[in-house]
């Protein structure tokens, strides 16, 4: 263990083997910190701050603050994270608002550099939160989820397994698992396909998730049969998550981003003095 003389460590607090505490850095009791941990400089963790082994809390980092709520109640739920996670500088988590629940993170996860956690947040394993990401209360993330920079996050969403948001995104409905939401519009733009690729899913797993993305969005059925039809035609495999995912929620979903059916582009024409000129380009 390798505790600077600048830090301040409670005697009521638990660390494992091998853990390192930076200058300036406060751990308040009723902390656990698993074996392998690093601390940099001036990393607070409050009480009821849990985490497992092998991470990493990066300078400024505030770890199991109060949670921001008009009225919180004397007795506060716990902030728990688990193993292998990177946080940078200057990212804040809260604890749960209510005694017996926690926040949470969850594995191999990397926050980057002033994400915002909220209370009552559930992260899963492997997500990415870019700068300045912020969570409202009780959002859920799942597994392998990339959140860009400077998206916000209504309290009460949800963001769907390996779903990708683009920078600046508002988020004020829940994201399906698998897709692509635009940071500009705030709408779905496809499926996430360099994401699955990337992470192994096989061609017939994304044929499988595209046509249960056109049964969603391109069949134009009601919202009550696409439940039904996704239940009976995508049982197994990574398509058959759309089911339960959409079977629930209480904000509504994102939908995607068309154009409308009877758009048309124009398209100028150069003139033959403009051509002459070689003022013309070519696409590509």
């Amino acid at each position: 263990m390798n505790i600077h003389p600048q830090a301040i460590v409670s005697p009521h607090a638990t660390l494992g083997h091998g853990v390192t505490v930076g200058p300036f850095s406060i751990i308040e009791p009723d902390v656990v910190v698993g074996d392998n941990c690093t601390l940099a400089s001036r990393v607070v963790l409050k009480n009821g701050t849990s985490l497992g082994s092998n991470n990493t809390i990066y300078e400024g980092s505030v770890l199991g603050g109060c949670p921001q709520h008009t009225r919180p109640p004397e007795r506060l739920g716990r902030l728990t994270i688990g193993s292998n996670n990177t946080i940078r500088e200057n990212c804040t988590l809260h604890r749960a608002l209510h005694e017996g629940t926690s926040t949470r993170v969850g594995n191999h996860n990397l926050l980057m550099v002033g994400a915002h956690v909220a209370h009552d947040c559930q992260v899963g394993d492997n997500a990415i939160f870019a700068n300045n990401v912020l969570l409202g209360g009780f959002v859920t993330v799942g597994d392998r989820a990339f959140v860009s920079g400077a998206v916000g996050v209504h309290q009460f969403c949800r963001i769907g397994r390996l779903a990708m948001i683009g920078g600046c995104a508002r988020v004020v409905q829940d994201v399906p698992p698998y897709v692509m939401v635009d940071g500009t519009s705030g709408m779905i733009v496809g499926l996430n396909l360099v994401g699955l690729r990337r992470n192994g899913y096989s061609q017939d797993q994304i044929a499988e998730l595209k046509a249960a993305y056109r049964l969603i969005y391109r069949r134009g059925l009601r919202w009550v049969e696409v439940i039904e039809q996704l239940k009976l035609e995508f049982t197994s495999g990574p398509a058959a998550d759309f089911h339960p995912f959409l079977s629930q929620g209480t904000r509504g979903f994102v939908q995607e981003r068309r154009m409308p059916p009877n758009a048309t582009l124009k398209l100028r024409r150069a003139t033959d003095e403009e051509e002459d000129r070689g003022l013309t380009a070519k696409a590509g």
